[in-house]
């Protein structure tokens, strides 16, 4: 143990581990920037939209709250930057034949990942610490946000003559609001379109409103019943009126609680939900949460392992095959890891296999590959 401990307080980095770490943090930081860019562009940008179009939330505190999700986009980014960055150096390398000179001074593959494993490794416990503390913090600064977006009910003050669409929680159109005027949360000249009953058409015509958190309340209303072959079925006049909203505000602070919780946190929240009973397909979706706080980060350290064989490729080839292969590395993982999440979360799967399944297939085939191309292939 003395021995061991003796060694380790006098390790120092070599320059070839300091030139290894430099060339892998040059592209390791660009690659964050650039995935994230294109998760954001591609996925956090039309929830973007369809926050301002279904619910009338401005486009800045919608903004705001895109903005806060992206910690979680970096935490599953990180594996992408770093499979890139390991590609790139190492194929700078393998073209500039820095491999080959290597190699013939007796420094084998196995020692150049080291410093690659090192990175890996320190970049999976940073993904880990953002995903347990940096988070859930966010995600809880994002759900309050949206919660007082929603009982503000975001229509635009003193403006006249617009519409306001509210969906039901399949995305149907369930009423329509038009509107004469708005200022200072006071609404004159309302008509409502209400389609949320099959069998029946209700319009409400109203002088003046309020506009509430979880209802609308009208004075001075009329309200028609209009059959499906636009026969009046029924007219009512009301002094004042109350109409309760699509939002249900208790719904939507308990949404995504789990995203907002850290490890031993949600394992707390889990087996409380346990003793209360509750179904076993939402425990196994938390359960794959809880164990994914874990195995994603871990990606970070795995998938370095395909990075390095497959960055080294013949000296005469044409092209980085490489560099498509990583491309296509990380697009089969996120589907594999997207099929298996479906599978656990329909007990398909154990949660943990669920979780596991596409990290134990990544360090099988680096091992794999990195094996034939030390041993296997020419030195």
């Amino acid at each position: 143990m003395q021995k061991i401990l003796t060694k380790f307080k006098s390790f120092e980095l070599t320059v070839l581990d300091k030139y290894l770490l430099k060339q892998l943090l040059a592209t390791f930081f660009p690659g964050i920037v650039v995935f994230t860019s294109l998760v954001f562009a591609s996925d956090q940008f039309l929830y973007l939209v369809k926050q301002i179009s279904n619910y009338g939330i401005p486009f800045k505190v919608a903004f705001l709250a895109v903005l806060l999700q992206m910690p979680y986009i970096i935490v599953f980014t990180i594996p992408m930057a770093i499979l890139l960055a390991t590609i790139l150096t190492f194929n700078r390398f393998n073209t500039n034949n820095e491999i080959t000179v290597m190699r013939a001074c007796g420094i084998s593959l196995k020692r150049l990942a080291m410093p690659v494993l090192v990175f890996s490794f320190t970049a999976a416990m940073c993904s880990f610490l953002i995903n347990e503390f940096v988070v859930p913090a966010a995600n809880t600064q994002a759900r309050n946000l949206m919660l007082w977006a929603l009982m503000q009910k975001n229509l635009p003050n003193e403006k006249t003559n617009f519409s306001f669409k509210e969906f039901d929680v399949n995305k149907r159109l369930k009423r329509l609001f038009y509107i004469s005027k708005y200022k200072n949360r006071k609404l004159e000249g309302v008509t409502v379109l209400d389609l949320s009953r099959n069998d029946i058409i209700q319009v409400l015509q109203a002088k003046r409103a309020e506009a509430m958190a979880e209802k609308w309340k009208f004075y001075d209303a009329v309200n028609y019943t209009i059959s499906q072959n636009g026969k009046i079925m029924n007219t009512a006049v009301f002094g004042e009126s109350a109409m309760n909203t699509v939002f249900n505000l208790n719904k939507i602070k308990k949404l995504h609680k789990a995203t907002e919780l850290s490890y031993f946190d949600l394992v707390k929240y889990i087996e409380k939900l346990k003793a209360d009973g509750k179904d076993n397909r939402r425990l196994s979706k938390l359960k794959i949460m809880l164990y994914e706080k874990i195995s994603l980060p871990a990606t970070c350290f795995l998938i370095s392992l395909i990075g390095i064989p497959l960055a080294i490729t013949p000296p005469r080839a044409r092209f980085n095959r490489g560099l498509l292969f990583s491309i296509l590395v990380i697009f089969l993982y996120y589907i594999l890891r997207a099929v298996s999440t479906s599978l656990g979360e329909a007990r398909v799967l154990e949660p943990v296999f669920a979780a596991w399944i596409p990290n134990i297939i990544v360090f099988v085939a680096g091992c794999w590959l990195f094996y034939r191309k030390e041993f296997l292939t020419g030195k």
